[in-house]
């Protein structure tokens, strides 16, 4: 009999591409999403996939979902633009959802993984970032919402581990990136690609030289699932350890897209990390886990998503009513 995963966050950008990799692997998927961030165009090829299955609800209330062997709770507003609008529904999904994710799979005893997140080591102190590393964040500043909301997930995570014996695993997710992210959600890469594909420059905050570690989503995907198989509890860092300016990385988008754009800069926002860097000793000695594609390889490999997102995006806004 097929496995069968609970999928958090199922129509979001990483939530869509584990349902893929699950279903690959033999795994039956229901996916749950209210849909604040995610969207039905990310899971719409896999609707009349047999072994799917998607119900569009809000998991800060209790929910059934049927019987499941692995639970995997991805829902979260990812992104400064969402979580800074949707700052309280984050703050519930990382409390409230993560308490019902944890009781689904308390009841079946099934294995769980949360999808955490780099953000937890705040504006960090120690560069490359350990999972030792307890971090440097701001809990009453702006960003705070998303930073808090990840903190007590792992909080309550482990607490469900010790108490109620639950298999849990903890992955610090870094700057994912790929196919399916919004082209408006205010990360570097989707900002960089929309602006050099409209031709316009490239807004670069600060002067660009804090750092970013960015991993393609297939690469991250894979780590998750590594994780999954791993018999680890505490947090593994889970991103691509190569590390790049800001300012590089809007250079390589120029490059990439073929663009004639120039680089603009702008304010810093508040508690914007300087540097960013996963150690991933951890993920590499217990995993085996490497990540396979560079910056530049990635970005030709997503191009073409990002510049039929641009075109969708343009020509809705030419549709609009005035």
């Amino acid at each position: 009999m097929r496995p069968r995963a609970l999928v958090t966050g199922g129509a979001g950008f990483l939530g869509s591409h584990l349902a893929d990799a699950l279903l690959a692997e033999g795994y039956a998927v229901v996916a749950v999403d209210n849909l604040l961030t995610g969207r039905m165009s990310n899971i719409e090829h896999l609707r009349r996939e047999g072994n799917f299955e998607f119900l569009q609800l809000d998991i800060n209330r209790q929910f059934e979902c049927g019987e499941v062997n692995y639970v995997f709770h991805l829902a979260s507003p990812a992104s400064p633009v969402d979580y800074m609008v949707h700052g309280i529904e984050t703050l519930k999904v990382g409390s409230l959802g993560t308490l019902h994710a944890l009781e689904i799979a308390q009841k079946n005893h099934a294995r769980y993984l949360l999808a955490s997140t780099s953000e937890c080591y705040g504006d960090p102190l120690e560069h490359p970032q350990k999972e030792t590393y307890w971090g440097n964040v701001n809990s009453i500043g702006p960003r705070s919402v998303y930073d808090e909301a990840k903190r007590f997930s792992e909080a309550l995570t482990m607490a469900f581990h010790r108490y109620h014996a639950v298999d849990t695993r903890i992955a610090r997710v870094f700057n994912t990136y790929g196919p399916r992210m919004q082209v408006n959600d205010g990360r570097v890469i989707p900002n960089f690609m929309k602006q050099a594909l409209r031709g316009e420059d490239l807004t670069v905050y600060g002067d660009g030289t804090q750092t970013r570690s960015f991993c393609y989503v297939s690469d991250e995907i894979d780590g998750l699932l590594h994780l999954a198989a791993s018999n680890e509890h505490f947090p593994v860092n889970l991103g691509n350890p190569s590390e790049f300016t800001i300012l590089d990385c809007a250079q390589r988008v120029i490059q990439v897209v073929g663009s004639q754009s120039q680089i603009r800069f702008g304010k810093l926002p508040q508690d914007d990390p300087k540097q960013r860097r996963p150690d991933i000793t951890k993920a590499n000695r217990l995993l085996g886990w490497n990540p396979k594609i560079d910056l530049d390889s990635g970005l030709r490999m997503c191009l073409d998503y990002f510049r039929d997102a641009v075109s969708s995006e343009t020509a809705s806004s030419l549709r609009a009513p005035l």
